[in-house]
């Protein structure tokens, strides 16, 4: 069983975040300068929500808001949903999955420790189901 623990050990724990003030313009060049789809938005070592692609396109765009005026905090998603590094990704793929979100942060005793994907995620998964079909042909071929 693959945990998150060993996908943040394999891609890094690298977090990016932005403060609930920040205005959605930079918050989206940080985005773009990290090639990433979310930011978390901290206040001090405190999760207060995620900002997405999706946020922007929805709460910024669509509403013919400017990202210029408008702060992350007026349309960040709250209540994040958050996974801890002890759970498998089968959990993380049926929780992204049922609730359509696309990214989780991961919390260790209530400390953030990083964030996984939907890419992490099918990655994973991908990796542990080519592992068992080395290991089904191996078994197969009577190889060792």
């Amino acid at each position: 069983m693959t945990t998150v623990r060993s996908v943040l050990q394999s891609k890094g724990s690298d977090i990016w975040s932005t403060a609930p003030d920040t205005l959605v313009f930079d918050a989206l060049k940080v985005m773009a300068e990290k090639n990433v789809g979310a930011l978390l938005v901290m206040e001090g070592n405190q999760l207060k929500g995620i900002f997405s692609e999706r946020d922007y396109a929805r709460k910024v765009v669509l509403k013919g808001e400017s990202s210029h005026n408008i702060a992350i905090q007026n349309v960040m998603t709250s209540g994040v949903i958050s996974v801890t590094p002890d759970q498998s990704i089968e959990d993380c793929m049926a929780l992204m999955t049922g609730k359509h979100i696309r990214h989780l942060p991961v919390l260790e005793n209530s400390k953030l420790v990083g964030l996984i994907s939907i890419g992490d995620v099918v990655k994973a998964i991908i990796s542990q189901h080519e592992d068992t079909i080395k290991q089904l042909e191996n078994y197969i071929t009577g190889a060792r």
